[in-house]
């Protein structure tokens, strides 16, 4: 029987809000944790603990590098800005790069996108649209994955505990 537990995770969007915070409970749970990242200086400086591993999420090639050896990948990432190449190459480019990186490799991904992904209209429809291609193509990877999708994750304050699962986009 293999052994199916996770030792090393590669967190995708790890200087950002959320990835800070899945980088840093990683590491109190006992993870070796690697942290995609453009700028190596300034993560080190936010991801203490962390193994940085330089590189773009929209190059397949630095992915390839950063999932060696990896058991799972948390994907945090988000678009910067709205244009729709943007939106495209990150958004929904960066599950197909880490699947293309993969190479058929069966790890444990977790992919962070946003709730009403499913809504058909709105200020945000491109953002979502995008979102939305990446799941699907999580999800037709067969890949053991897990899709979350939050609200307002990061704007509750520090005395804010409170945790609220629910299923759908409600």
């Amino acid at each position: 029987m293999s052994d199916t537990r996770v030792r090393t995770v590669l967190v995708v969007g790890a200087t950002g809000r959320i990835g800070r915070l899945v980088v840093a409970a990683a590491l109190r749970h006992g993870l070796d944790v690697r942290a995609l990242v453009r700028d190596t200086k300034r993560a080190a400086g936010v991801l203490p603990g962390a193994t940085l591993v330089p590189g773009e999420l929209t190059r397949a090639a630095d992915l390839t590098a950063a999932v060696a050896g990896v058991d799972a990948v948390i994907l945090t990432h988000g678009s910067a800005g709205y244009g729709a190449r943007d939106l495209e190459d990150v958004d929904y480019g960066a599950v197909a790069n880490l699947l293309t990186a993969l190479d058929g490799r069966r790890v444990r991904v977790a992919l962070m996108t946003s709730i009403n992904v499913n809504e058909r209209s709105g200020a945000y429809q491109d953002v979502l649209d995008w979102k939305r291609r990446g799941e699907r193509l999580l999800r037709a990877s067969g890949l053991p994955a897990t899709i979350v999708r939050p609200g307002w994750f990061a704007t509750l304050g520090a005395t804010n505990q409170a945790v609220a699962l629910e299923q759908g986009d409600t």
